[in-house]
């Protein structure tokens, strides 16, 4: 089947749309993708919906993320030359806004705003929307969901590995020598605090190729006391919001006396050591770390990585023809797949979900299509 995945972050930059041919097994080709920015006044708007539920207030900011969605989808095909026929399914994440694990043996909850019948209607093309639910309803953390991906996508690389993706959250998936060896967590914050801080001093939205926090020190000690946070004797299957670090780190005292520099830098070190802490939960040291994402794209993020990892090699996604940016998007046009054929989405191992459980909800167009947008 061919699919069309999207994916907009917990960066909330923009919108990422690529194409996948999948049986939802195995992957046939890792097509091409698209990305387009959101403008800055709609970005804020989506910033400032973090930490809320769904109320009247988000309808609007729903309907106009849809309509974003469905303008990439448009340009995808345009830039491919294909038509709607061409795809037999878009897996539109959304734009997660709040989510909140299960505790104690509590249900958790999660909210992704994103219409999928309006996006079907749109596009003219079936959607897979709402992948998180079902997973936890059924007792799981929701989250992540790439790992099934992830273990396709390394079928021929020898075993173990990890596969590391860094975007606004860190998460880890380590796949073992069996179909049945598969562990992930979310390990910690990713590009989230350094992107937001950089935001609140600069005219910059990140730290563009790593070279704020390369021109600083990392306050070693500082990060040795974040690592104190419960989250990190927590076991795995665990999840996290993208802010559950954001006061942690940033009205730290020690924190706010370092110069700018020196707080990228320790921030940058603080995602790579909250990685490298995932190790005390694995049951086989991994023979690669293969790292994709954002993060993937900071030289100096990448560097205290491989220094942390020593002898072990640290493998750029892109080396095994994986694309880092779009490797997310790619993934949920796999996963709408596997929901159309009722595969399992999550697992024990991976969210802590109570069986391999499937997920997502699927939306057809109805005839109604209201065209093209502009």
């Amino acid at each position: 089947m061919r699919a069309i995945g999207l994916m907009s972050g917990t960066s909330a930059d923009g919108i990422d749309a690529a194409l996948i041919d999948t049986d939802g097994l195995n992957i046939k080709a890792l097509g091409p993708g698209i990305y387009k920015p959101y403008p800055q006044p709609f970005r804020q708007q989506i910033q400032s919906a973090f930490g809320q539920r769904p109320s009247g207030e988000t309808q609007d900011l729903e309907r106009e993320l849809t309509l974003y969605h469905a303008k990439i989808v448009q340009a995808l095909l345009a830039q491919e030359k294909l038509t709607p026929d061409d795809i037999d399914v878009i897996g539109f994440h959304g734009q997660t806004i709040l989510h909140c694990p299960p505790q104690e043996g509590q249900v958790g909850e999660t909210f992704q705003l994103g219409d999928g019948q309006l996006l079907a209607e749109i596009t003219g093309i079936p959607v897979v929307c709402q992948f998180r639910q079902n997973d936890m309803t059924h007792g799981g953390q929701g989250a992540p969901l790439v790992p099934v991906f992830h273990q396709a996508l390394s079928e021929s690389n020898s075993k173990p590995i990890c596969v590391v993706n860094i975007g606004g959250v860190s998460n880890v998936t380590w796949i073992g020598p069996a179909d049945t060896n598969l562990l992930a967590m979310d390990t910690g914050p990713g590009n989230a605090l350094m992107d937001d801080w950089v935001r609140q001093h600069t005219s910059q939205s990140y730290d563009i190729n790593g070279e704020i926090a390369a021109s600083g020190t990392a306050h070693i000690e500082l990060v040795h006391h974040w690592l104190t946070h419960p989250y990190f004797t927590q076991h795995p299957p665990k999840s996290l919001d993208r802010d559950m670090f954001r006061t942690w780190c940033f009205e730290n005292e020690t924190f706010q006396s370092l110069l700018f520099p020196d707080q990228i830098a320790t921030l940058t070190a603080f995602t790579v050591q909250s990685i490298l802490h995932c190790r005390a939960f694995l049951s086989a040291e991994p023979r690669e770390w293969i790292v994709c994402g954002g993060g993937a794209a900071n030289p100096t993020l990448i560097k205290y990585l491989q220094e942390g990892l020593s002898s072990v090699p640290v493998t750029s996604a892109s080396q095994y023809g994986w694309n880092s940016d779009f490797l997310e998007a790619h993934a949920f046009g796999f996963l709408a797949v596997r929901s159309l054929k009722q595969l399992p989405l999550t697992f024990p191992t991976t969210t802590g979900v109570s069986e391999p459980t499937t997920g997502g909800v699927a939306h057809k167009p109805l005839g109604l299509s209201v065209g093209h947008v502009a």
